[in-house]
Parts: structure tokens; sequence; C-alpha cells
């Protein structure tokens, strides 16, 4: 068993359910990648996982050149989920935008909530792409939870219709230097919302100000880039309150 999951380097996301025995079909982009990229072969392993069961090792017992089967031989890590925390952004340059959608997926965000803001630089997004960079952040780094990539939403649509049981974890570029950043960062159910790179307008701070569950945060004394701000912010919050704590 040893010799079998050290040799399943490769780690695949599905859809379909996981248990010892389950074949799985494979689609067609996922064949590709195993037995013309990777040149995997019959025979050899697999590790799948669907955020749902955990992680299971498969065993590739059909290829062929559109499709192919697995199979499940055994599960090899639990199914772990993340603390119930949001990111709430303003997409910012395609590339950027890309970067904190992985890292948020990498960082153990429970989902992920692209938000129109005055001053957002992109009108719209592919929230399909977006979502595939989340399902490939959590191959690559281990996990067996994918956070969905939800549709962009005005924040003011966002925020009209928000659970006042659910913290709103404020990075206001107003507190630059000012205070400590943990003393501000609740426990879960938690959301932490980055602005774009031209701030929030006045209106919106006034609203998000108003919010009886709102948290202010000052990320320290440098104004950080919103890419970073969200990086520093997830990282923060899981230290101190999530599952790195």
């Amino acid at each position: 068993m040893t010799g079998q999951s050290e040799q399943a380097r490769t780690r695949l996301f599905v859809e379909q359910a996981l248990g010892q025995g389950q074949e799985i079909a494979l689609s067609r982009e996922h064949a590709h990648y195993l037995f013309n990229v990777l040149r995997l072969s019959r025979g050899q392993f697999v590790s799948l996982f669907n955020g749902r069961d955990g992680a299971w090792l498969a065993e590739i017992t059909q290829t062929a050149r559109r499709g192919g089967n697995l199979t499940c031989l055994h599960q090899i890590a639990p199914q772990q989920m993340p603390p119930d925390l949001w990111l709430v952004f303003a997409p910012i340059k395609k590339a950027r935008t890309d970067f904190i959608v992985e890292k948020a997926a990498e960082l153990g965000a429970a989902r992920i909530l692209p938000v129109q803001t005055d001053f957002t630089n992109s009108e719209r997004i592919r929230r399909d792409r977006l979502q595939a960079h989340a399902v490939e952040a959590a191959e690559q780094c281990g996990g067996t939870f994918v956070p969905p990539v939800a549709q962009l939403q005005p924040l003011a649509k966002l925020l009209a219709g928000w659970d006042s049981a659910r913290a709103l974890i404020f990075a206001d570029e107003a507190l630059l230097g000012r205070g400590r950043a943990t003393a501000t960062l609740p426990p879960p159910p938690a959301a932490i919302l980055i602005g774009p790179e031209g701030g929030f307008s006045q209106a919106e701070r006034a609203r998000l100000r108003a919010l009886p569950c709102i948290h202010p945060l000052s990320l320290g004394p440098r104004i950080l880039r919103a890419d970073t701000a969200a990086v520093a912010a997830l990282a923060l919050w899981q230290a101190m309150q999530g599952d790195w704590a």
C-alpha cells in the first residue's frame, strides 16, 4: 500500500462520488492530461478527491484516446473542511485576480465572492476560469476541498442580504499604521473584504461602517496591493482563529 501511495503523485479533482471499488470515468481533459501529458498507463496510480469524500488512491484500469477509467482502491486522507471563512474581493487585473483565487484556495477560504465596487477596475470575470484556478490550487497543495467561486455581484447587493451573524472583516486603508491587526479578528463564521486598487468610495465606507457586524482591520504601516492584502488578511485570520491556530 505504501508503494502505491508513493507512486500516486498526481492528484485530480473529480465530481463523482468516491468509495472503495468505485469506477471513475475520465473526462476527455483528464484523459489527455494523464495519458498524453504525463504518459501514465494502465496499472499506475492517481490520487482523487471531490471535496466531499476525502482523498482516494485510484488505479488506472482503462486507457483511451478520449477517456478511460480509474478504480478507487482505498482512502488515503480523510475529508478536511476549511474554517467558515469567506473571501470577498474586488477583481483587479486578470493575472492578479487569478493569483487571489489561487492563494485563497491554498490558504483555506471556504468560499470566494468577487464583488463590483465603485472603483473596481474589472467589470466582468470568467467565473468558470476562476473556478478552474481554485481546483488547480487544491490539486497542487494537497487539499481535499475546493472553495466555490461565486458570480460577480455588486457590493451593495451583497451587503443588502448580509447575515449579521457572519462577521465582516473590512481591510480599511484609512487605518494605515493604526492599531493591532489581530485585535479585530473575530471567530467564524466570518468573511474578509478586500477592496480594489483605488480603495472604497466614501459612500461604501460609510455603509460598511454602519453595519453591526463590521470589524475594520489595519494591515500594518504600509499600503498593500489588493492581492497582497488578501493573502496577508487570510494568513492573519488563519493564524489567530482558523485551522493554523
